[in-house]
């Protein structure tokens, strides 16, 4: 009895324990199961982060990558200026012999009308009368067109009959006397001991002034000179900007000041920074206002002053337009009156059929062309050669 009453309570018991098993893997399985979802978006997340960092990476290690490279325009501008490249101009000698096809085609009809008139079997009133006319049209001026046509008359009364090469050397010679190959063309831009010589640039606005400073300082650092700039015309808006980007291109410190300024005030501070840099020559792109004589020659003389007080002015330049025939003539005579003028540097001379004005502005001033202008280009001033002229205007 024993016995069955212990089985019993043993198979209750597992049944009990059975029961109490099913119960809770019930309730467990009835609890809701979070989706497995989250470990797999973390690890992409982690796979993705280094994914966008690469290109930046790609760049600076070398590695290639499917994104396109980022664009880079703010270290280009910023490598700009340490990659800019000083621009060094060619030396000034020959430079005008170089530009002489250009001189010859633009004073070609000269040279042409000239030689043909010369060249008629017979030369009576009505061709010489042409001849002077040709001469004059060219800005000759009355009175070298006159001693021109005298010495051109008896010459070819005395040849008699005249051969094509026999005209030419006659014009050639009357030419090349009017232009005076005997005058000191010589620029004074040599430094004297430890002071830089100093260059005034004169003249009116429009006539190419402050290019003509510009191209002067690629002329003279073509020849191996320090050069430092000075910007006094300080009333003619953006006039410094214009030199500053002259004197970037070639090398060339530029000093100036406000707009609207003392101009002897910034040609004081140019010459005082040629002499601390040691600089050969300082050039000074002075204001080109004609309003009044009076106001002209007080600004001028006063810029001259200042700069004496440190250095000497050895050369006075105007600068020119040949194609303003006798208008620029006036021009020329107020600033002659001005100042103390020691060369003229006359621009646009390519444009023009009118070289003669080289003749009347050395006659009316005393004073020779220097430098002279056959175009546009950086490289397009050059020193003025007598006898390169004469011939251009000629042909071969």
């Amino acid at each position: 009895m024993s016995d069955s009453l212990l089985l019993i309570v043993i198979v209750a018991l597992v049944a009990l324990l059975a029961a109490g098993g099913l119960f809770f893997m019930f309730r467990r399985s009835s609890k809701p199961v979070p989706p497995p979802a989250a470990p797999p978006k973390v690890e992409e997340a982690e796979k993705e982060a280094p994914a966008a960092s690469a290109p930046a990476q790609a760049d600076e290690g070398g590695a290639t990558t499917t994104l396109p490279p980022p664009a880079q325009p703010a270290q280009e501008l910023v490598k700009a200026p340490e990659l800019a490249e000083v621009d060094v101009p060619l030396p000034s000698a020959g430079r005008m012999v170089r530009l002489r096809a250009r001189l010859a085609r633009s004073q070609n009809a000269l040279g042409k009308g000239l030689l043909e008139l010369l060249s008629r079997d017979r030369l009576d009133e009505d061709v010489w009368e042409e001849i002077e006319e040709t001469l004059l049209t060219a800005d000759l001026g009355v009175t070298p067109t006159q001693e021109i046509v005298g010495e051109l008359r008896t010459k070819v009364k005395v040849l008699g009959s005249r051969t094509p090469s026999e005209v030419r050397g006659l014009l050639r010679e009357q030419l090349l006397a009017q232009v005076n190959p005997d005058l000191d063309r010589t620029l004074h831009v040599d430094k004297h001991g430890e002071r830089p010589a100093v260059v005034l640039v004169v003249g009116v606005n429009g006539t190419g002034k402050t290019t003509t400073t510009g191209k002067l300082a690629r002329v003279l650092i073509g020849d191996g000179k320090k050069v430092v700039l000075g910007a006094a015309d300080t009333f003619r808006a953006a006039a410094a900007d214009q030199l500053q980007t002259w004197g970037d291109r070639v090398g060339a410190d530029v000093v100036r000041g406000p707009e609207g300024g003392d101009p002897a005030s910034v040609a004081f501070d140019a010459v005082a920074k040629g002499l601390e840099e040691k600089a050969d020559t300082v050039i000074v792109d002075t204001a080109g206002r004609l309003h009044t004589k009076t106001g002209l020659m007080d600004e001028l003389g006063k810029v001259k002053r200042v700069i004496e007080k440190r250095s000497t002015v050895d050369e006075v330049l105007l600068v020119l337009d040949a194609t303003t025939g006798q208008n620029g003539m006036r021009q020329a005579q107020v600033f002659a009156e001005v100042v103390n003028i020691t060369g003229i540097a006359l621009t646009k001379l390519d444009g023009t059929a009118k070289g003669g004005i080289v003749v009347s502005v050395q006659r009316e001033l005393g004073v020779p062309v220097k430098l002279v202008g056959l175009g546009e280009g950086a490289d397009d001033l050059a020193p003025f050669d007598p006898e390169v002229f004469v011939d251009a205007i000629l042909g071969d």
